[in-house]
């Protein structure tokens, strides 16, 4: 009995190995590896203005209804203000009424990431940068068909790129 026991272990602590070796998989439908960009507080500080700053790298949240990327319409994409990857198409964008910047789905999947926010006694999930874990905004379960989802961002994280 004794060595059935040692044989499963030793399986399931190879099996783990052979899992941690191999390499991570893309998000479905994605390909990219994201490379990181990591700075100081003092390099970001130098490239963003105060308010970005504020937003992007201590998690804050601008005002509503004060971005002005809330009311454009134009065709292009939204990158991420502090590092310039690519994160919303101007196709998923919508009004959400809500006074910032909704889409309903990131250009890639790879190119967001989310972590549980429970700050001021809620339960969301937060959306940040992939490339340089600058805050974004949340993602509620309220959004508009395909998806369902609402990726609330904060302007200031972003800047719009028209297109060509």
């Amino acid at each position: 009995m004794k060595l059935a026991i040692s044989v499963i272990a030793l399986a399931l602590v190879a099996a783990g190995i052979a899992l941690a070796a191999a390499p991570a998989k893309a998000a479905k439908g994605t390909s990219e590896v994201i490379e990181k960009v990591v700075k100081t507080d003092e390099e970001w500080k130098k490239i963003l203005t105060p308010e970005q700053f504020n937003v992007l790298r201590k998690e804050g949240t601008e005002r509503a209804f004060t971005s002005p990327l809330n009311h454009n319409h134009e065709k292009g994409v939204y990158v991420c203000a502090a590092c310039g990857l690519t994160l919303f198409s101007s196709d998923t964008k919508f009004d959400s009424g809500t006074g910032w910047p909704s889409f309903w789905a990131p250009i890639d999947p790879s190119h967001v990431t989310t972590k549980s926010d429970r700050s001021f006694f809620m339960d969301r999930t937060e959306v940040r940068c992939a490339r340089c874990g600058g805050h974004l905004g949340h993602v509620f379960p309220d959004g508009p068909k395909p998806t369902g989802l609402r990726y609330c961002m904060n302007g200031v994280s972003l800047k719009f790129e028209p297109a060509k």
